[in-house]
C-alpha cells in the first residue's frame, strides 16, 4: 500500500482528488492539509510518514515552494510531486530543484496521477514530455543559474548509470543491465549527487539535460 498525503488550499479539488485516488486499490489517503504549514505539522506529529506528497504550489502561510524545500531536508525518503495549474519552465526547475520528483498539471487525469506516484516509488522521479521539454528549455537558458549548474567530471560506469536512470530503470534493472550489484548502483547514485550536487534523481535528469549527457529527443 502506498500512503498519500494532499497539500491543496482548494478545498473541492483536494477532496475529490482523494475520493479519486482512494479508489485506486494500492494507494490510500492518509491526511489532506490545507497548506504547508499544516503539512509540516502533521509530519512532525504522526506515527506514519507518507511515501508520497501531492503539493499545491500556491497555498497560504508555506507556499509549496518553501515546503518541498523543508521537507525534502528534514524527510527525504518522501516522495513529492507537484500539483499545478502553472506549465511554465521557471516553475518546473525551480521545482525540482527544490527537491521534486515530479509536476503535474492539475488538469491531469486520475490515471496520469496514479502512474507518478507509481513511478516515483519505483525510479525515483516522473517526467511526461511537457516536463522534460520545460526542463530542458529552462536548463538551457545561458543566464539561468542552477542549483547544480557546474560541469563536473563524471567516470564512465558514472555516465553509464545516469543514462540508465533518465531510461526510467530501476535499480534492479541497471545491476542486471550493467552486470553489478545494486549496493554498488546505490554508490555510483549517490556519487552522481554529490558530484552534480542535485537533490534527487530528478535532479540528476535535470543536470543530463543541461549538460547533455543523454539525447532525449527534444
Amino acid at each position: 500500500m502506498i500512503n498519500v498525503v494532499i497539500a491543496d488550499d482548494q478545498t473541492l479539488f483536494r477532496q475529490g482528488i482523494s475520493k479519486l485516488i482512494n479508489d485506486i486499490s494500492h494507494i490510500e489517503v492518509l491526511q489532506e492539509v490545507e497548506d504547508g504549514q499544516e503539512l509540516v505539522q502533521f509530519l512532525e506529529k504522526t506515527t506514519q510518514l507518507p511515501d508520497v506528497i501531492l503539493m499545491d504550489l500556491n497555498m497560504p502561510r508555506l507556499n509549496g515552494i518553501d515546503a518541498t524545500a523543508q521537507i525534502h531536508q528534514q524527510y527525504p525518503d518522501i516522495k513529492i510531486i507537484v500539483l499545478s495549474v502553472y506549465d511554465e519552465e521557471q516553475f518546473i526547475v525551480r521545482m525540482i530543484e527544490q527537491g521534486a520528483d515530479g509536476y503535474l498539471l492539475k488538469n491531469a487525469g486520475i490515471d496520469e496521477v496514479e502512474k507518478a506516484i507509481n513511478d516515483v516509488m519505483a525510479n525515483g522521479f516522473h517526467f511526461n514530455d511537457m516536463m522534460i521539454e520545460a526542463m530542458r528549455k529552462g536548463a538551457l537558458v545561458k543566464d539561468k543559474k542552477l542549483s547544480f549548474d557546474r560541469v563536473v567530471h563524471l567516470s564512465k560506469r558514472e555516465e553509464e548509470v545516469l543514462k540508465l536512470i533518465c531510461q526510467e530503470m530501476t535499480t534492479t534493472e541497471i545491476a542486471e543491465t550493467l552486470y553489478i550489484s545494486t549496493r554498488t548502483v546505490d554508490g555510483h547514485r549517490q556519487n552522481l549527487l554529490d558530484k552534480t550536487g542535485a537533490r534527487n534523481t530528478a535532479g540528476l535528469v535535470l543536470y543530463a539535460i543541461k549538460h547533455k549527457v543523454l539525447d532525449l529527443g527534444f
